[in-house]
């Protein structure tokens, strides 16, 4: 069963439990040079840009009651300011008649400076999937305090092997990345869906559930990952998995023969996989399944089983006396 995109169920499947290798030894000096490297990040230095005022929030603005807000946030507390990568928003805190609070403007790049007139707001800043939000207070005479945000954020590279060392290919995984609480329906919110391999998402400091998928049949890991803030966490996570190629031979490497429709079924009789095609190829998780060969109004079969990491052809022949003795020579060998 496909885990639906939405969602995580906490309870189990008949999937693997996964084996997940760290590596998050960047020292905290050098985290702000490495998530401001990352790849993701390529949005230029820009000044802050008043899109609009909310007239019940704000008044009228004029050159005289214009006060200058600098804004600047840190990845950890004892951190540098970001130069890179952030996204400043300023809100009314007064909901819009869409039940929204009205956005008064915008900001892209490192620090930001807006020119605000005196009254309350809320500035947000977001750096990826990771962000903060705090109440801003703009007085009408006095100093305006510099405004500090903490984001407690770092990043998580995530990919993935076959077996204990099988190089997946990067077009045939995905990564969906789950909250770690569990709702009281026993799903989990999704925080961001279709990671690909290698790419740095960028979040809130914390505990996160991640899904690999390996193919599109039920080669499917699940790990629970923690992100440390001012670091990047490259985990690989190990897929019980291979990759097969079905054939439906006349004899042991022979040619495939065209226009056979395929059925996998595992070894209590469940559909999992439906195809049709010479040689359809296809990744399933490891364990014992049933090939399913229909061409021209007969039906062939054969017993086989998948091993971690040990990607190969299942042969179907023609004489069906012969598959159960392949069947059976293979079990001898194993």
């Amino acid at each position: 069963m496909r885990m639906p995109p939405h969602s995580a169920p906490h309870f189990g499947i008949a999937v693997s439990v996964a084996i997940v290798t760290l590596l998050s030894s960047l020292a905290p000096a050098r985290a702000q040079e490495s998530l401001d490297s990352f790849s993701q990040i390529g949005t230029p230095l820009k000044s802050g840009k008043l899109t609009s005022f909310n007239p019940i929030v704000t008044g009228e603005a004029t050159p005289d009651n214009l006060r200058d807000v600098t804004c600047e946030a840190l990845l950890t507390k004892d951190g540098s300011p970001m130069q890179h990568g952030l996204t400043w928003r300023v809100f009314s805190p007064i909901p819009g008649a869409d039940g929204k609070l009205p956005l008064l403007a915008t900001s892209e790049g490192g620090s930001a400076a807006f020119q605000l007139v005196p009254g309350e707001y809320f500035v947000n800043v977001a750096f990826g999937r990771a962000g903060a939000t705090k109440k801003l207070l703009v007085p009408t005479d006095g100093d305006v305090d510099k405004q500090v945000m903490v984001l407690d954020a770092g990043g998580i590279m995530l990919n993935a092997v076959s077996g204990s060392d099988v190089r997946i290919p990067p077009k045939e995984l995905s990564f969906s990345i789950f909250a770690a609480e569990v709702r009281e329906d026993g799903e989990r919110n999704l925080v961001v869906a279709e990671v690909k391999p290698n790419s740095v998402v960028r979040l809130n400091a914390g505990t996160y559930h991640v899904v690999s998928d390996y193919g599109t049949v039920n080669a499917v890991i699940r790990a629970d990952i923690q992100v440390e803030a001012g670091k990047l966490t490259r985990a690989t996570i190990q897929h019980r998995a291979a990759k097969l190629t079905l054939k439906l031979v006349s004899e042991p490497g022979g040619e495939a023969i065209a226009d056979t429709a395929w059925s996998i079924l595992t070894s209590s009789g469940d559909t999992v996989s439906e195809s049709v095609g010479a040689f359809p190829t296809l990744v399933l998780a490891e364990g014992s399944y049933i090939a399913v060969a229909r061409n021209k109004n007969r039906i062939y079969q054969r017993d086989f089983a998948v091993k971690a990491g040990v990607n190969t052809d299942v042969e179907v022949l023609l004489d069906e006396n012969a598959n159960e003795q392949k069947a059976a020579a293979e079990d001898v060998v194993d």
